[in-house]
């Protein structure tokens, strides 16, 4: 279940598609609530999110 409130969330349009943002598709980023208008936008955010931090683990 997702805990997170659209009314924390600091942008009202969905940064991959430029749509309005869903209640269903937030996600934390960096003391952050980030809004997607789907939940496969938020899904491809994240799964770049580990893919960054990954290889900055790889090179410290």
């Amino acid at each position: 279940m997702n805990d997170l409130d659209i009314a924390d969330c600091v942008n009202d349009e969905c940064p991959w598609s430029g749509d309005p943002v869903s209640p269903d598709s937030l996600i934390e980023y960096k003391g952050h609530v980030v809004g997607f208008c789907n939940t496969g936008c938020r899904d491809k955010f994240e799964a770049a999110i580990q893919h960054f931090e990954a290889a900055i683990e790889s090179i410290d």
